[in-house]
């Protein structure tokens, strides 16, 4: 059985070869096939104190490297990414069970974070003003934090690591990775390439575990920042645990994504875009779309009578099937959870129009396997509707008017994403004006920001007040220093210092 182990000091195996933590361990499956194909350590604090005390030593240094050569570090990890691309989407899809076209998806959003980090000694400068006051300038910079952690989910490997690690490394950082314990093979390969790229051994870290690493990560005094993507339980409980520690914290949390569906929209497209956003990965997407709102009954039955055949067309096929749509989901447990919530939809009276319970795939008995699944009639009131179920189940919940439609995703406890399918101008922007939720597509059913913008969540899907990269990234893992000076001439002429009592200002 294959060992995965934790990266410390830059080297997989840890500190002397040695994988080091608390004497756990966590299995890794094949989701195609239901097999264990893997282990991987479970750390605890004494392993990430190793970790912290080889960041300590090797921060102060990269910070004090010129943004111009951190980029280039950043170009040449890059162009390493690029080339071994196939074969990180393929080690990918092998534990997650996503398809090897969307595991190259995931790999590719990272790396455009990447790209915009390339670009630090543009976005690192700071501002100056000349004569504030009498012989008096002002000036700010940007420095980087110290050490800062990563606490990855299962459903971007790739990505989200990226997302975090390129931008707080880029801005002068350590960073210490613990991606999920359910895929962490890309994550440790992405550390050895960045290594390979040029950068410090123990600059970035990978350290493997559950909630005791968490914990410890939390609670390691010289962690100055956490970023976590993840369930919105899990999210509040580190924001509220780090900041009360002194942490600088961002945690992004669950979401329930509406695509509100206008009377006037083009159906075909809505279909197809549908079919995608609900069913992609296997609905494991945190910018999944797995809440359809048509507008009307007329648009809802229209809708439906166009959803049906397109998702019973969809192919359900093992991670490696260039003809699958989606493949397995995650674990066996992910499974059970994703029926269940269809048991829980039919009990509290949504339709299941489409049933993919107990959906086996032959010569795959044992995969992880859940067909695509359409509920109509579903309500607010009912748990499934309230609730994430991260998995290949699309809801039809119908409103009555372009008003209930703005009203469900704005009152809705998660704030992720939520599109609008029109043709009407007027329509969509002032959907997008009033929505109560923070990232909005018209007429893109995954509305996630390109890289030189930010990405997070409102109300329960975000805690903190910075968003992931682009600018805010950067905001999130600096701190600005304000510099105010003046150079005395030295000619005398200094006043009384009478005025030394009085606070100064520059009018």
């Amino acid at each position: 059985m294959r060992h995965i182990d934790h990266v410390i000091s830059g080297h997989s195996g840890g500190p002397n070869g040695s994988g080091g933590g608390s004497g756990r361990s966590h299995k890794v499956w094949n989701p195609s096939t239901g097999e264990v194909q893997a282990e991987v350590p479970l750390g605890d604090a004494d392993l990430l104190a190793k970790a912290v005390e080889v960041a300590k030593k090797v921060q102060p240094e990269w910070a004090a490297t010129n943004p111009q050569r951190r980029a280039r570090v950043m170009f040449e990890f890059k162009r390493l990414v690029e080339e071994n691309k196939q074969a990180l989407a393929e080690l990918l899809s092998s534990e997650h069970g996503k398809v090897v076209d969307d595991a190259h998806g995931d790999v590719q959003r990272g790396l455009e974070v990447i790209e915009y980090a390339c670009g630090i000694p543009q976005a690192l400068k700071g501002e100056y003003t000349q004569g504030a006051g009498p012989g008096i300038d002002v000036y700010s910079m940007r420095q980087p934090l110290g050490i800062g952690a990563g606490i990855t989910p299962f459903n971007f490997p790739a990505m989200i690591p990226m997302w975090m690690f390129g931008m707080a490394i880029a801005a002068g950082n350590a960073f210490i990775l613990k991606p999920s314990e359910r895929d962490p093979s890309v994550p440790v390969r992405l550390a050895e390439l960045f290594v390979e790229a040029g950068a410090p051994e123990g600059l970035l870290q990978v350290v493997h575990g559950d909630k005791e690493m968490v914990d410890a990560i939390i609670d390691h005094q010289d962690i100055a920042a956490i970023s976590f993507v993840g369930s919105s339980d899990i999210a509040q409980y580190i924001y509220s645990r780090g900041t009360a520690n002194g942490k600088r914290v961002q945690a992004f949390g669950g979401a329930k994504n509406h695509g509100i569906v206008m009377p006037d929209a083009d159906l075909d497209q809505v279909v197809n875009d549908l079919a995608g956003a609900a069913f992609g990965s296997a609905g494991e997407r945190c910018m999944a779309l797995p809440v359809v709102v048509p507008v009307g009954e007329d648009t809802a039955d229209r809708l439906r009578e166009k959803l049906i055949p397109a998702i019973n067309a969809l192919r359900v096929g093992v991670s490696t099937d260039k003809d699958a749509h989606y493949g397995p989901v995650v674990t066996p447990e992910h499974k059970q959870r994703i029926e269940q919530w269809i048991d829980t939809a039919e009990k509290e009276g949504a339709e299941v129009v489409i049933d993919g319970r107990g959906f086996s795939l032959q010569g795959h008995e044992d995969g992880f396997f859940v067909g695509p699944t359409l509920l109509d009639r579903v309500t607010t009131k009912m748990e499934s509707y309230q609730e994430e179920i991260f998995g290949p189940v699309l809801q039809i919940v119908r409103a009555k008017d372009f008003e209930e439609a703005v009203r469900l995703p704005s009152e809705h406890q998660y704030g992720n994403g939520v599109a609008i399918f029109t043709r009407n101008g007027h329509a969509a922007r002032e959907f997008a004006h009033r929505v109560n939720v923070g990232m909005v597509g018209i007429n893109v059913p995954i509305p996630v920001p390109v890289s030189y913008h930010s990405f997070g969540g409102w109300k329960r899907s975000g805690f903190g007040d910075i968003d992931q990269y682009g600018q805010e990234g950067l905001r999130f893992w600096t701190k600005t220093k304000k510099v105010t000076q003046r150079w005395p001439d030295g000619l005398g002429g200094g006043g009384d210092g009478s005025n030394a009592f009085v606070i100064p200002t520059m009018g």
